[in-house]
Protein backbone atom coordinates (compact mmCIF):
# COMPACT_ATOMS: atom_id res chain seq x y z
CA UNK A 1 0.00 0.00 0.00
CA UNK A 2 2.95 2.42 0.74
CA UNK A 3 4.63 1.22 -1.90
CA UNK A 4 2.10 2.10 -4.04
CA UNK A 5 1.21 6.19 -2.57
CA UNK A 6 4.92 6.77 -3.10
CA UNK A 7 5.16 5.15 -7.06
CA UNK A 8 1.75 7.23 -7.68
CA UNK A 9 2.58 10.57 -6.05
CA UNK A 10 2.92 13.43 -8.22
CA UNK A 11 6.24 14.48 -8.79
CA UNK A 12 7.12 18.30 -8.49
CA UNK A 13 8.52 18.22 -12.31
CA UNK A 14 4.87 17.36 -13.85
CA UNK A 15 5.31 14.11 -13.94
CA UNK A 16 2.04 11.96 -13.26
CA UNK A 17 4.07 8.86 -11.23
CA UNK A 18 7.56 8.03 -10.35
CA UNK A 19 9.88 6.03 -12.66
CA UNK A 20 10.85 2.69 -10.94
CA UNK A 21 14.32 3.88 -10.36
CA UNK A 22 12.98 6.93 -7.64
CA UNK A 23 10.41 4.87 -6.23
CA UNK A 24 12.34 4.09 -3.19
CA UNK A 25 14.71 7.06 -3.16
CA UNK A 26 13.54 8.57 -0.20
CA UNK A 27 16.54 11.21 -0.74
CA UNK A 28 15.29 12.21 -3.97
CA UNK A 29 11.89 12.29 -3.41
CA UNK A 30 12.23 14.55 0.07
CA UNK A 31 13.79 17.25 -2.01
CA UNK A 32 11.11 16.87 -4.65
CA UNK A 33 8.27 17.51 -2.21
CA UNK A 34 10.51 20.64 -0.24
CA UNK A 35 11.24 22.42 -3.39
CA UNK A 36 7.48 21.63 -4.07
CA UNK A 37 5.86 22.81 -0.52
CA UNK A 38 8.62 26.15 -1.08
CA UNK A 39 7.49 27.17 -4.97
CA UNK A 40 3.56 26.88 -3.83
CA UNK A 41 4.77 29.20 -0.74
CA UNK A 42 6.28 31.83 -2.30
CA UNK A 43 10.36 30.23 -3.25
CA UNK A 44 9.76 32.17 -6.74
CA UNK A 45 9.44 35.38 -5.01
CA UNK A 46 12.68 35.25 -2.95
CA UNK A 47 14.55 37.58 -4.80
CA UNK A 48 11.61 39.91 -4.77
CA UNK A 49 12.02 43.63 -3.51
CA UNK A 50 12.52 43.81 0.12
CA UNK A 51 10.04 44.67 2.60
CA UNK A 52 10.31 47.85 4.16
CA UNK A 53 9.83 49.71 7.56
CA UNK A 54 6.71 52.46 7.46
CA UNK A 55 8.42 55.39 5.55
CA UNK A 56 7.91 59.32 6.80
CA UNK A 57 8.10 61.35 3.09
CA UNK A 58 8.45 65.50 3.63
CA UNK A 59 6.61 67.04 0.25
CA UNK A 60 9.19 70.26 1.01
CA UNK A 61 7.01 73.03 -1.43
CA UNK A 62 9.15 76.76 -1.78
CA UNK A 63 6.72 79.60 -2.23
CA UNK A 64 6.65 83.05 -3.16
CA UNK A 65 3.94 85.28 -3.78
CA UNK A 66 2.30 82.47 -4.85
CA UNK A 67 -1.70 82.57 -3.22
CA UNK A 68 -3.28 82.44 -6.82
CA UNK A 69 -2.34 78.78 -7.02
CA UNK A 70 -0.81 77.15 -3.64
CA UNK A 71 -4.30 75.84 -2.52
CA UNK A 72 -5.30 74.07 -5.57
CA UNK A 73 -1.29 72.68 -5.84
CA UNK A 74 -1.73 71.74 -2.41
CA UNK A 75 -4.79 70.44 -2.45
CA UNK A 76 -3.21 67.89 -5.64
CA UNK A 77 -0.55 66.83 -3.60
CA UNK A 78 -2.61 65.91 -0.44
CA UNK A 79 -4.90 63.38 -3.13
CA UNK A 80 -1.44 61.64 -4.79
CA UNK A 81 -0.13 61.43 -0.81
CA UNK A 82 -2.40 58.87 -0.76
CA UNK A 83 -0.24 56.43 -2.36
CA UNK A 84 1.58 56.51 0.38
CA UNK A 85 -0.63 56.23 2.78
CA UNK A 86 -1.75 52.69 0.96
CA UNK A 87 1.71 51.36 2.09
CA UNK A 88 1.27 52.82 5.91
CA UNK A 89 3.53 55.64 5.28
CA UNK A 90 3.10 59.06 6.69
CA UNK A 91 3.44 62.54 4.89
CA UNK A 92 4.21 65.91 6.16
CA UNK A 93 3.86 69.05 3.59
CA UNK A 94 5.79 72.07 4.57
CA UNK A 95 5.29 75.22 2.47
CA UNK A 96 8.64 77.33 2.60
CA UNK A 97 7.15 81.05 2.79
CA UNK A 98 9.97 82.40 1.32
CA UNK A 99 9.83 86.75 2.41
CA UNK A 100 5.75 86.50 0.22
CA UNK A 101 4.26 90.04 0.48
CA UNK A 102 0.61 88.18 -0.25
CA UNK A 103 -1.70 85.27 1.70
CA UNK A 104 0.33 82.70 0.76
CA UNK A 105 1.25 81.53 4.11
CA UNK A 106 -2.54 81.80 5.17
CA UNK A 107 -3.95 79.76 2.12
CA UNK A 108 -0.86 76.88 2.78
CA UNK A 109 -1.96 76.60 7.04
CA UNK A 110 -5.33 76.24 5.81
CA UNK A 111 -4.48 73.64 3.56
CA UNK A 112 -2.57 71.84 5.97
CA UNK A 113 0.77 72.89 5.52
CA UNK A 114 3.17 73.25 8.29
CA UNK A 115 4.39 76.51 7.32
CA UNK A 116 8.23 77.70 7.80
CA UNK A 117 9.64 81.25 6.46
CA UNK A 118 13.07 82.19 4.96
CA UNK A 119 13.46 85.67 4.79
CA UNK A 120 16.06 85.60 1.98
CA UNK A 121 14.37 85.54 -1.63
CA UNK A 122 16.03 82.64 -3.19
CA UNK A 123 15.12 79.28 -4.27
CA UNK A 124 17.46 76.98 -3.10
CA UNK A 125 17.65 78.77 -0.20
CA UNK A 126 13.92 77.95 0.40
CA UNK A 127 14.36 74.72 -0.77
CA UNK A 128 17.07 73.87 2.21
CA UNK A 129 14.75 75.91 5.09
CA UNK A 130 11.94 73.77 4.40
CA UNK A 131 14.62 70.33 4.26
CA UNK A 132 15.94 71.78 7.45
CA UNK A 133 12.70 72.21 9.33
CA UNK A 134 11.28 68.20 7.40
CA UNK A 135 11.54 65.14 9.37
CA UNK A 136 11.19 62.55 6.47
CA UNK A 137 13.06 59.53 5.55
CA UNK A 138 12.43 60.98 2.22
CA UNK A 139 12.21 64.33 0.61
CA UNK A 140 9.85 65.34 -2.57
CA UNK A 141 10.45 68.46 -3.46
CA UNK A 142 7.29 69.89 -5.25
CA UNK A 143 6.94 73.74 -6.72
CA UNK A 144 4.11 75.40 -5.70
CA UNK A 145 2.39 75.81 -9.06
CA UNK A 146 2.98 72.34 -9.73
CA UNK A 147 0.28 69.42 -9.59
CA UNK A 148 1.76 65.73 -8.84
CA UNK A 149 -1.18 62.50 -9.55
CA UNK A 150 -1.78 59.69 -7.31
CA UNK A 151 0.38 57.48 -9.74
CA UNK A 152 3.36 59.83 -9.94
CA UNK A 153 4.02 59.29 -5.96
CA UNK A 154 2.60 55.70 -6.58
CA UNK A 155 6.30 55.09 -8.79
CA UNK A 156 8.16 56.88 -6.58
CA UNK A 157 7.10 54.81 -3.63
CA UNK A 158 8.02 52.08 -6.14
CA UNK A 159 11.38 53.69 -6.52
CA UNK A 160 11.84 53.85 -2.77
CA UNK A 161 10.69 50.36 -1.72
CA UNK A 162 12.84 48.67 -4.64
CA UNK A 163 16.27 49.92 -2.35
CA UNK A 164 17.99 50.45 -5.13
CA UNK A 165 17.25 53.87 -5.64
CA UNK A 166 18.86 56.91 -4.20
CA UNK A 167 17.42 60.31 -5.59
CA UNK A 168 15.12 61.03 -9.03
CA UNK A 169 12.79 63.18 -10.53
CA UNK A 170 10.28 63.12 -13.21
CA UNK A 171 9.31 64.21 -17.06
CA UNK A 172 7.00 67.13 -17.12
CA UNK A 173 4.38 68.90 -19.26
CA UNK A 174 2.67 72.12 -19.10
CA UNK A 175 -1.32 73.03 -17.91
CA UNK A 176 -2.25 74.47 -21.25
CA UNK A 177 -0.96 74.10 -24.61
CA UNK A 178 1.67 76.42 -25.43
CA UNK A 179 3.62 75.97 -28.73
CA UNK A 180 7.15 77.76 -27.42
CA UNK A 181 6.65 76.38 -23.88
CA UNK A 182 5.69 72.44 -25.44
CA UNK A 183 8.56 72.57 -27.51
CA UNK A 184 11.15 73.59 -24.65
CA UNK A 185 9.57 70.69 -22.29
CA UNK A 186 9.98 68.37 -24.60
CA UNK A 187 13.64 69.10 -25.58
CA UNK A 188 14.33 69.47 -21.46
CA UNK A 189 12.51 65.86 -20.83
CA UNK A 190 14.80 64.03 -23.91
CA UNK A 191 18.02 65.77 -21.75
CA UNK A 192 16.56 64.98 -18.27
CA UNK A 193 16.01 61.51 -19.58
CA UNK A 194 19.17 60.72 -21.33
CA UNK A 195 21.12 62.83 -18.39
CA UNK A 196 18.90 61.77 -15.38
CA UNK A 197 19.62 65.47 -14.30
CA UNK A 198 15.91 66.19 -12.77
CA UNK A 199 13.73 69.08 -12.66
CA UNK A 200 13.39 71.52 -10.23
CA UNK A 201 9.65 71.50 -10.24
CA UNK A 202 10.47 67.83 -8.71
CA UNK A 203 13.01 65.88 -7.14
CA UNK A 204 12.91 63.33 -4.91
CA UNK A 205 15.92 61.72 -2.70
CA UNK A 206 16.87 60.18 0.17
CA UNK A 207 16.98 62.89 2.92
CA UNK A 208 20.24 61.42 4.29
CA UNK A 209 21.56 61.74 0.84
CA UNK A 210 20.69 65.18 0.53
CA UNK A 211 22.00 66.17 3.99
CA UNK A 212 25.32 64.18 2.97
CA UNK A 213 26.02 66.25 -0.09
CA UNK A 214 24.87 69.66 1.92
CA UNK A 215 21.74 70.37 0.14
CA UNK A 216 21.05 73.08 -2.75
CA UNK A 217 24.23 75.55 -3.72
CA UNK A 218 23.21 78.71 -2.07
CA UNK A 219 25.69 80.60 -4.77
CA UNK A 220 22.63 79.88 -7.51
CA UNK A 221 19.49 81.77 -8.23
CA UNK A 222 18.68 79.06 -11.13
CA UNK A 223 20.11 75.82 -12.22
CA UNK A 224 20.17 74.94 -8.97
CA UNK A 225 18.39 71.40 -9.85
CA UNK A 226 21.15 70.88 -11.96
CA UNK A 227 24.29 70.75 -9.80
CA UNK A 228 22.54 69.21 -6.95
CA UNK A 229 21.51 66.22 -9.74
CA UNK A 230 25.15 65.81 -10.73
CA UNK A 231 25.98 65.47 -6.56
CA UNK A 232 23.57 63.11 -6.46
CA UNK A 233 24.85 61.11 -8.78
CA UNK A 234 27.80 60.87 -8.12
CA UNK A 235 26.62 59.45 -4.70
CA UNK A 236 24.33 57.08 -6.43
CA UNK A 237 27.45 55.73 -8.08
CA UNK A 238 29.74 55.43 -5.34
CA UNK A 239 26.56 53.69 -3.10
CA UNK A 240 25.72 51.25 -6.07
CA UNK A 241 22.48 53.02 -6.24
CA UNK A 242 20.62 54.54 -9.28
CA UNK A 243 18.65 58.21 -9.64
CA UNK A 244 15.86 57.98 -12.27
CA UNK A 245 13.77 60.01 -13.82
CA UNK A 246 10.39 58.79 -14.00
CA UNK A 247 8.25 58.49 -17.27
CA UNK A 248 5.34 56.85 -16.95
CA UNK A 249 3.04 59.85 -15.48
CA UNK A 250 4.32 63.33 -16.08
CA UNK A 251 4.40 66.18 -13.59
CA UNK A 252 1.69 68.82 -14.58
CA UNK A 253 3.33 72.26 -14.08
CA UNK A 254 2.28 75.82 -14.97
CA UNK A 255 3.05 77.81 -17.89
CA UNK A 256 2.06 80.91 -16.64
CA UNK A 257 5.78 82.06 -17.64
CA UNK A 258 5.04 81.20 -21.17
CA UNK A 259 2.37 84.00 -20.68
CA UNK A 260 4.00 86.40 -18.47
CA UNK A 261 7.36 86.78 -19.99
CA UNK A 262 7.49 87.94 -23.79
CA UNK A 263 9.16 86.36 -26.63
CA UNK A 264 12.34 89.05 -25.91
CA UNK A 265 12.34 88.83 -22.53
CA UNK A 266 13.13 84.95 -22.83
CA UNK A 267 15.89 85.65 -25.98
CA UNK A 268 17.82 87.93 -23.25
CA UNK A 269 17.62 85.34 -20.74
CA UNK A 270 18.75 82.86 -22.69
CA UNK A 271 21.57 84.95 -24.53
CA UNK A 272 23.14 85.09 -21.30
CA UNK A 273 22.39 82.30 -19.54
CA UNK A 274 24.68 80.93 -22.95
CA UNK A 275 27.32 83.27 -22.96
CA UNK A 276 27.62 83.55 -19.58
CA UNK A 277 26.29 81.12 -17.69
CA UNK A 278 28.04 81.43 -14.69
CA UNK A 279 27.06 84.88 -14.17
CA UNK A 280 23.72 84.61 -15.04
CA UNK A 281 23.05 81.56 -12.32
CA UNK A 282 24.56 83.59 -9.32
CA UNK A 283 23.01 86.89 -10.20
CA UNK A 284 18.98 87.03 -8.80
CA UNK A 285 18.38 90.16 -10.97
CA UNK A 286 19.89 88.44 -14.17
CA UNK A 287 17.26 85.64 -13.06
CA UNK A 288 13.78 87.74 -13.90
CA UNK A 289 11.35 84.96 -14.61
CA UNK A 290 11.99 83.78 -10.99
CA UNK A 291 12.68 87.09 -8.78
CA UNK A 292 11.16 89.72 -10.31
CA UNK A 293 7.61 89.16 -8.53
CA UNK A 294 5.87 89.10 -11.63
CA UNK A 295 2.49 86.29 -10.60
Amino acid sequence: MRDDLVRNWPFWVGATALPDWLAGNKIIISLGLVFGVYSVMGFQNLSAAPIIAPVLISIIVPAFNEEKLIAASLRSMQLAAQSFAQRGWETEIIVCDNNSTDATSALARAGGARVVFEPINQIARARNTGADAARGDWFVFVDADSHPTPELFADVAGQIESGRCLAGGCIIKMDERHFAGDSCTGLWNLVSRATKWAAGSFIFCQAEAFRTIGGFDLKLFASEELDLSKRLKKLAHARGKKMVILTRHPLVTSARKMRMYSRGEWARFIKNAVLRPRQTVTSREACGPWYDGRR
